[in-house]
């Protein structure tokens, strides 16, 4: 069977692909924008470069395909309501003239009622339009809070259960919603290949039903805390999203989006799990916490929420960084090294790992970006160990990555322009750039207020990099 995976590099696409490589009666195509942003290329799997908005490569993507996964959002764009329908018409349009099957679709627990947030709203919708088209059979899975390492709802649980003894929380926590494992949300949508049914389908996912204060305080059982969760029903949807902004890895916007889908309950609608999946048993809600701490603590994560985000890795970084009007160079002889080493000492920057000296300053900045609606630092890393294209490191994202040559960051945070940082081998030189292209008066009086602080902060980093190297 041929089979396409779209979202490939999000968070359950990149966990999927994996199951769906080891599957031996199929055969794998990708539709990605840039095929560096694969991580891993088998000769099993056809990648086919482009985007639901071009029909020409959507064309060539469902040719000859069966069954094709839908796994893509537009969250990250203000207008995604109007994009998700667009991509999802395209989508189901072109798939029917290619004689596709089955498509198979991922939404979000959820009826529509004037509670309804738009981001659930748009989900919704996707499903409707996906399911509309007779020629087409769709099966349509709908989970609610996904519980893995990486995952949005995790973090933000996680993080609020580590950080805060006591915690004041706004009326929501007393939502009912049905959480399951990502393990889980994998094994319905590999299952959904082989689905013994023509009708389009719509399969509500999840364990047992549990409040936010619930999973919260079973979080922090399985983590041998105690918390006290204190409820102030004056907490607004703003308020409360810019408490989840401060106190855990997610920016405010999508913060405010998550929050606005626990106005109203996100509880399964009817039993068609059970009934056409009995050989799945969703785990308990502490087990699957304790499967996602084991992952993070095991430096395992495959993939994190933010791993697709606004795709700036697929951008032509060299031409980005040409167009850089102020640069802080700084070059050292790496003759006496093994080129390797000094690559590995500095791909393992940021994170739990800092950023060498300084990273008060590198925490002050964060700070900042967070108040400002800035991802803040606190995203950190994937993994302590290793590093690929379309990683988050902190507030940057690594837009480019060429083993024992190159490491290539672009800037997340808040600032009036566009950053980069980069850090290469050439003719045995380690060399470190910092590059700036600013938006007006606003950002050229950025960079000059700047640079006293990069002037320590940029010697010092190259450096450390120098002597870690020495010390591996």
């Amino acid at each position: 069977m041929k089979v396409l995976l779209t979202g490939s590099t999000g968070y359950i696409g990149r966990r999927l692909k994996q199951i769906l490589l080891n599957d031996e009666n199929i055969e794998l195509k990708l539709l990605v924008r840039n095929k560096k942003s694969v991580s891993s290329i088998d000769k099993k799997i056809e990648i086919i470069e482009g985007d639901t908005f071009n029909k020409e490569s959507l064309k060539e993507a469902l040719k000859n395909v069966e069954v094709a996964y839908y796994l893509i959002h537009s969250l990250s764009n203000e207008n995604y309501k109007d994009l998700d329908k667009i991509s999802a018409q395209n989508f189901l349009d072109v798939a029917a003239l290619c004689g596709v099957k089955r498509i198979i679709y991922l939404g979000g627990l959820g009826v529509k009622n004037e509670n309804t947030s738009e981001h659930l709203l748009s989900r919704i919708e996707t499903g409707e339009i996906l399911s509309s088209n007779k020629n087409v059979q769709t099966i349509w899975f709908r989970a609610g809070v996904i519980i893995g390492s990486g995952s949005a709802s995790f973090e933000i649980i996680r993080n609020l259960t580590e950080k805060l003894p006591i915690m004041t929380t706004p009326k929501w926590v007393n939502t009912k919603a049905q959480p399951i494992a990502v393990s889980d949300v994998l094994s319905y949508l590999h299952n959904g290949l082989y689905l013994n049914e023509k009708e389009n389908l719509i399969v509500d996912i999840g364990s047992e039903q549990l409040s936010y204060k619930n999973m919260m305080l079973k979080t922090a059982k399985v983590l041998g805390l105690k918390r006290y969760l204190i409820t102030l029903p004056f907490m607004s949807i703003n308020l409360s999203s810019y408490w989840l902004n401060l106190f855990t890895p997610v920016p405010f916007t999508v913060a405010k989006a998550l929050i606005e889908g626990l106005k109203s309950e996100v509880i399964i609608q009817n039993d068609h799990a059970k009934k056409y999946f009995p050989n799945i048993t969703p785990i308990s809600y502490e087990e699957a916490v304790k499967n996602a701490i084991k992952e993070i603590e095991e430096n395992q994560v495959i993939s994190r929420w933010n791993d697709k985000g606004d795709g700036v890795w697929e951008k032509n970084a060299q031409n980005e960084i040409s167009k850089a009007v102020f640069i802080d160079r700084k070059e050292v002889d790496i003759s006496n090294l093994e080129a390797s080493k000094v690559y590995q000492s500095f791909i393992g920057i940021g994170g739990e790992n800092g950023w060498f000296d300084f990273d008060f300053l590198w925490e002050l900045r964060g700070i900042i970006d967070k108040l400002i609606g800035g991802v803040g630092l606190k995203r950190g890393r994937r993994s302590q160990c290793d590093l690929r294209i379309s990683d988050c490191l902190d507030f940057w994202k690594v837009v480019d990555l060429k083993k024992d040559e190159r490491l290539l960051l672009y800037a997340q945070m808040k600032v009036p322009g566009e950053a980069w940082l980069e850090f290469k081998i050439k003719d045995n030189k380690l060399i470190q750039s910092a590059y700036f292209y600013p938006k007006g008066v606003l950002g050229r009086l950025y960079w000059y207020a700047l640079v006293p602080l990069h002037y320590f902060v940029f010697n010092n980093m190259i450096k450390s990099i120098i002597k870690k190297a020495k010390a591996l």
